[in-house]
């Protein structure tokens, strides 16, 4: 249950009542524990619509409220706060119930991420959007929604004129690609430096858009060496991309011409500068002129604006989004701002919500962007190796007599679970420092401790003896109670992140309950206690260990029963 839902729904229609007209009830949970559990700001403000005494409007909206079930003791504080204590009862029945609810609106929700470009190798720039993007899929599709993935690579334009005039000046072979990096840093230099060559590229480029045969046949050579690259690190990462949920620039070539059309039919378009574009009215460049999406050049060739308003329509109408989620770094928010406006206006965005969740940086120790000690950008393979050598450094030392096939196992699960719980419990929108020894801790807010919570769980009922006593007949001590509370709260936390798109709110909230845990582990003895008491601390650990593990699966992390 959404315990925090719930009590806002039933908050809500008492405070209506008695004020009136429709007000939310605004329940929040309480900052101050000693306060109560949840706490209401709604009379506030529905007093002074109403121009009542909000204390008045608070004690009329508690006799109103149906909330004996729920509520152990509710008054009302300060210049109008209603604060709720939620029932012991309640707390211990949470843990009787499923960990989760699915919505009972399930929608259509379309998620863009990850999004390599795939003349190059993946590199750090692309694992923010790649663990954000997969966490919310995952906690989206467990809460009952349907999830659509799209990976929106780069496969078509100009570009790739010069990676096929290189590609097969090399003879198509697969091997010649086995640094993507250097031949496209090779491409790139004769296409600058050699005529002859930068007018192949271009000839190239017509080819493979008219679909000549030997022009398609390299392309998709390359195309496929590429995507086996992406696809190695998305298995190694666990992300759940698949090559079925690929949504290619060509995917929409034949597409382009209807959404210029479209365009047209609308007014939209205008000449400027040898192209055509798209001018919107209310977004301004600091000089009050209108801002333009340029859609088409002037020598008739598509820009990938074109192709993004095409993969719009495509997933508003076709796909019969509800949302449509875009996680795409925040150096493309205008972009994303003109695309959306542009897409209403021409009829191509139905009735979806269209979100761009932008994210930040990740930073090297010196605060710029991290890259290796010459310069030079780092590739995710290279991260994910470097990342089990320094975990397995730490199992080893940890445990020293351990068999070297299984320290390398923990350290796998561990590393990959530090890059992505490094990555999604900093607040999506902010840029973070990536330092080794912190993300690999065993203490403070980290996937290893995180880890290391959920087997102290497992080995406390591993030890336990098997109890026929019946633990809702027990009586909660305020450790018991701090975690039962908290363990109650899973729902509402996922709920506000399918709604927020910031997965840290998971994050914090696991983090949170590890260290509930070890405080309940030194103030309650578990093993030691009989009868109802070990029961509930049994049914505590447990619920635990099972919340833990669900949470972290759904960020895409997978649990150790021994580490």
């Amino acid at each position: 249950m959404n315990l925090r839902q719930t009590l806002d729904a039933t908050l809500s229609k008492a405070l209506s009542e008695a004020c009136g007209n429709q007000v939310p009830a605004m329940v929040a949970q309480a900052k101050n524990p000693e306060h109560g559990d949840y706490q209401a700001n709604g009379a506030l403000a529905a007093a002074r619509s109403a121009r009542r005494n909000p204390r008045e409007l608070g004690e009329a909206a508690l006799a109103l409220a149906e909330l004996d079930d729920l509520v152990e003791h509710a008054e009302v504080a300060g210049p109008g706060f209603i604060n709720l204590r939620l029932r012991e009862s309640v707390l211990i029945a949470e843990m009787r119930e499923p960990l989760t609810e699915p919505n009972p609106s399930p929608q259509t929700i379309v998620i863009d991420y990850s999004s390599p470009n795939l003349a190059k190798e993946m590199h750090v720039g692309h694992l923010r959007s790649t663990i954000i993007g997969d966490a919310m899929a995952r906690l989206l599709e467990h809460l009952g929604h349907k999830v659509i993935r799209q990976n929106h690579v780069g496969d078509w334009g100009t570009q790739f004129g010069k990676l096929l005039v290189e590609f097969e000046s090399k003879g198509t072979d697969a091997s010649s690609l086995a640094n993507l990096e250097t031949f496209y840093s090779d491409a790139s230099k004769r296409y600058d430096e050699d005529t002859t060559f930068a007018n192949a590229a271009r000839a190239r480029v017509v080819d493979l858009q008219s679909g000549e045969a030997t022009a398609k046949a390299a392309w998709q050579k390359f195309i496929e060496v590429s995507l086996s690259h992406c696809q190695a690190i998305y298995e190694r990462l666990g992300v759940t991309l698949k090559r079925e949920h690929l949504a290619p620039e060509s995917g929409y070539s034949a597409e382009l011409p209807y959404i210029i059309q479209t365009l047209e039919s609308k007014g939209l378009i205008e000449e400027s500068d040898g192209a055509r574009c798209v001018f919107s009215e209310r977004l301004k460049s600091r000089e009050g002129e209108p801002l333009p999406l340029i859609v088409e050049k002037s020598d008739g060739g598509y820009l990938y604006a074109t192709t993004d308003l095409a993969a719009l329509s495509h997933r508003c109408h076709t796909l019969r989004a509800n949302r449509v989620l875009y996680f795409v770094d925040a150096r493309q928010s205008l972009h994303f701002d003109l695309l959306f406006e542009v897409g209403r206006r021409a009829g191509l965005a139905g009735q979806a919500s269209l979100e761009h969740h932008a994210f930040g940086l990740m930073l090297g120790a010196d605060g710029s962007p991290y890259r290796t000690r010459d310069g030079r950008t780092v590739k995710l393979a290279s991260l994910l190796d470097e990342a089990i050598s320094h975990a397995l450094d730490v199992v080893s030392e940890k445990n020293p007599d351990m068999d070297l096939d299984e320290r390398r196992e923990i350290a796998r699960i561990i590393a990959i679970g530090a890059i992505k719980y490094a990555d999604l419990s900093k607040h999506r929108t902010s840029d973070y420092v990536f330092h080794w020894n912190r993300m690999l801790s065993f203490e403070g807010n980290t996937a290893p401790y995180l880890l290391y919570a959920y087997t102290r769980a497992k080995r406390i009922l591993e030890k336990a003896p098997r109890t026929q006593a019946d633990f809702t007949q027990a009586r909660l001590d305020p450790a018991e109670r701090d975690l039962a509370l908290h363990l109650a709260r899973f729902q509402e936390t996922l709920d506000s992140v399918a709604t927020s798109a910031e997965p840290h709110r998971l994050c914090t909230y696991l983090w949170q309950l590890a260290a509930l845990l070890m405080k309940f582990y030194e103030s309650s003895p578990v093993l030691k206690s009989t009868g109802v008491t070990q029961a509930m601390r049994l049914r505590l650990c447990e619920r635990t260990a099972e919340t833990l593990k669900q949470g972290l699966e759904l960020l895409g992390i997978e649990t150790l029963e021994r580490m």
